[in-house]
C-alpha cells in the first residue's frame, strides 16, 4: 500500500504541475481551476489515498462500480461527480452519492433526477454536456445535447425543485469539424457558458479537459479537468 500511495503522490504532484504551469501560461490563477480525479475502474483504496493526499473531487462514469465504491467511501470529505451516459433507471442510486451529475443532456433526464433528488431530500448540481460533434441527429456521440439545445435544457434544470444548474461539459470531439481540434472546442464550450451566464449568472462551472489535453482546457478558461490516466495509470483492458 505504501508502494500505491508513493505512486499515485508522485503522480498527483505532476499533474499538479501541469495544471499550474498551464495557469502561469495563461495568466490565471491556480485556484481557479479544480481537478477531478477520475476514479473509474480503480478500487476504493485508491480513492481512500487520494483523499489523504486532498484530493477532494473524484468522478465515475459506471453506477455499478460507482455507487458501493462511494458507499464504502462514505466517510470521506468527497464531492462525487457522475460523469457518464446516464440512464433513467439508475438516477435513484447516482442522486444517492452524487453530488454533481456532469451528463445531463436530455429533458427526461431532468424530470427523473428532480424527482429522485427531493424523494432523497437533495440538492444535486447539474453541468449540460455539450455535444461539439452532434450532427442531424441532436445528439454527440458519446452523449451530450447540440449547441442549439442548451437554452430549452438549462431552463428546465434551473426550474427544477431539488436540482441546481451549475454550468456546461464537454468530452473533446473524436469526429465533426473539433475532431483533433481540442483548444477550438473547449474555446467554443467558452463562448456558450458566456452565454448561458447572461441567462443563468450562477451557472459559472466549465468542465472540460482530461489527462491528454488539460493544458489546453486551462488555456481555453475551463474551471474543472477531470484526470483519470495520469493520476491512477493507465488502466487494464477490461474484458
Amino acid at each position: 500500500m505504501t508502494d500505491r500511495r508513493d505512486e499515485l503522490a508522485g503522480n498527483l504532484a505532476k499533474v499538479e504541475e501541469r495544471i499550474t504551469a498551464a495557469c502561469v501560461a495563461a495568466g490565471r490563477k491556480r485556484e481557479e481551476v479544480t481537478l477531478i480525479v477520475v476514479t473509474k475502474t480503480y478500487p476504493a483504496s485508491d480513492v481512500r489515498i487520494l483523499s489523504e493526499l486532498g484530493v477532494r473531487h473524484v468522478a465515475e462514469n459506471r453506477d455499478q462500480d460507482a455507487a458501493p465504491k462511494a458507499a464504502e467511501c462514505s466517510d470521506l470529505p468527497l464531492t462525487w461527480h457522475f460523469v457518464g451516459q446516464l440512464q433513467t433507471n439508475k438516477v435513484r442510486s447516482v442522486v444517492g452519492y452524487a453530488g454533481v451529475v456532469q451528463s445531463v443532456d436530455r429533458s427526461r433526464l431532468v424530470t427523473t433526477l428532480s424527482k429522485e433528488a427531493v424523494r432523497a431530500g437533495r440538492e444535486v448540481g447539474c453541468l449540460i454536456q455539450v455535444a461539439l460533434d452532434a450532427g442531424e441527429s441532436a445528439r454527440g456521440e458519446r452523449g451530450g445535447v447540440a449547441p442549439e439545445g442548451i437554452g430549452e435544457l438549462a431552463d428546465l434544470v434551473a426550474g427544477s425543485p431539488g436540482l441546481r444548474l451549475d454550468g456546461l461539459m464537454t468530452v473533446a470531439p473524436l469526429t465533426g469539424e473539433y475532431a483533433g481540434r481540442q483548444q477550438a472546442a473547449f474555446e467554443r464550450l467558452m463562448d456558450l457558458s458566456t452565454h448561458l451566464r447572461r441567462v443563468h449568472p450562477a451557472a459559472t462551472m466549465v468542465s472540460a479537459g482530461m489527462s491528454a489535453d488539460l493544458e489546453q482546457a486551462v488555456a481555453a478558461g475551463a474551471t474543472h479537468v477531470r484526470v483519470g490516466t495520469a493520476v491512477l495509470g493507465v488502466r487494464p483492458r477490461l474484458g
